[in-house]
């Protein structure tokens, strides 16, 4: 029986970040905000591409350098470009002025990801906890949703309030200022063996790392764990905010609230169904180490809901082409479920196969396919949705992953039978 985590001082610590993080109090509302300024699918798939394709560029070096130099500063200057970000978002308007918004969004979205996983992950091998990473990383993923949760109700509320969805951006900026001075209270252990303290040290770590890196992903079953568990999740960031018209069009059918703006109906509605929604994925990302478990493969498990979670967004689109709206809802609630019940599990599955000390570097790669994935799919489904509807557009885009999956895996598997044979 494996020795259980202990909820200590940075247990609390990790979750609390997690908690702040996901306040993002413009999330349910960031694609009806673009529609409210003018902007149609294909420019909102535009600026989604532009997020992911910046952050693609940005994501190995950014870890790589978390690696080399510390990991808790780039944590920090990730805190500032995202507030930089929120402040441009709430005080301008126009294409051009959000293509910057989305640029410095990205530019602290690659110095976050992979690098504060790798110090959890760090943590846990300090403290001989390493077999309990689904289970820990699980629990810490699960406030995060809960912020989310709380972050739906809130926004609506801003929404309600202010008559604009513009202005839950800066009020986003509050939380964000919290979770940066949370992170400068992190133990300096957790910055990672390669730190260094000056140009020197950080220039010689670098290039050590990235032999390391390399290294790694010469090993066909690393390369295969990470397109396994980066093609669902890019998916996923491709897809989710699509969500908001649906329940906009759910909201605006029901005999409720007539005698507000529609606006405001819409918000109060989607605030509730995303706090439930956050609720839901709270409790699957807190029950991944059980399912995993108790599946007892965990390729099996994100195997298993790569294949439900994308073709539950493929019958979402079709329940709302035909008009079935709260049933497209429902099954678009388990694609973030489904999303949030395998991350976990992949996260652990991608850093069994890992050098601890380049872990940073390479939960960016993974984090890096994964914004590949989300860029094509997001353009897909920008034009898609303008062409042929939104139902329409996330069948198109859910049949493209379900097409090219295999084809990838079937690459990845002959390269290992060729590896075994030289």
């Amino acid at each position: 029986m494996p020795a259980r985590f202990r909820k200590d001082l940075q247990y609390y610590k990790f979750s609390l970040y997690g908690f702040l993080k996901n306040l993002k109090f413009f999330d349910p509302f960031l694609l009806l905000f673009f529609l409210e300024k003018g902007l149609g699918y294909p420019q909102i798939g535009t600026l989604y591409a532009i997020r992911e394709v910046t952050r693609n560029i940005f994501e190995v070096p950014s870890g790589i350098l978390a690696d080399a130099m510390g990991r808790r500063k780039a944590m920090i200057a990730c805190f500032m470009f995202y507030i930089a970000s929120f402040v441009v978002f709430g005080l301008t308007s126009g294409f051009a002025a959000f293509i910057g918004a989305m640029l410095l969004f990205s530019l602290g979205d690659a110095l976050r990801t992979g690098t504060h996983k790798a110090m959890i992950f760090e943590y846990l091998r300090i403290n001989g906890w390493e077999d309990q990473k689904t289970h820990y990383y699980g629990h810490t993923r699960g406030w995060s949703q809960m912020g989310s949760a709380l972050s739906s109700l809130l926004a609506a509320l801003i929404v309600f309030h202010e008559g604009s969805y513009q202005s839950v951006f800066l009020y986003s900026t509050i939380p964000y200022v919290l979770d940066m001075l949370l992170m400068i209270s992190y133990p300096s252990v957790l910055d990672g063996k390669e730190r260094g303290a000056g140009l020197k040290d950080i220039g010689k770590n670098y290039k050590k790392v990235v032999g390391q890196f390399v290294h790694s992903f010469r090993n066909p079953a690393v390369l295969g764990a990470i397109l396994n568990v980066s093609s669902f999740s890019g998916y996923y960031k491709a897809v989710k905010d699509y969500l908001q018209p649906f329940i906009r069009t759910f909201a605006l059918g029901l005999p409720l609230m007539v005698g507000l703006e529609d606006k405001q109906r819409a918000a109060m509605l989607v605030g509730v169904f995303y706090f439930i929604l956050y609720f839901l994925t709270s409790f699957a990302s807190r029950s991944s180490g059980k399912v995993t478990e108790r599946v007892g493969r965990i390729g099996l498990v994100v195997n298993l809901t790569l294949i439900a979670g994308v073709a539950a967004g493929m019958l979402s689109g079709l329940f709302y082409e035909l008009g079935m709206v709260l049933l497209a809802i429902f099954f678009y609630f388990l694609v973030f479920i489904l999303e949030n019940l395998r991350k976990p599990a992949g996260i652990a599955y991608v850093s069994e196969k890992l050098d601890q000390d380049i872990l940073a570097s390479a939960l960016s790669a993974e984090s890096q396919a994964e914004t590949l994935f989300a860029a094509l799919l997001a353009l897909v489904l920008g034009f898609c949705a303008e062409w042929l509807g939104v139902g329409y557009g996330l069948m198109v885009t859910s049949v493209l992953i379900l097409l090219v999956f295999p084809l990838i895996m079937g690459f990845i598997s002959r390269q290992r039978k060729r590896t075994r044979q030289t």
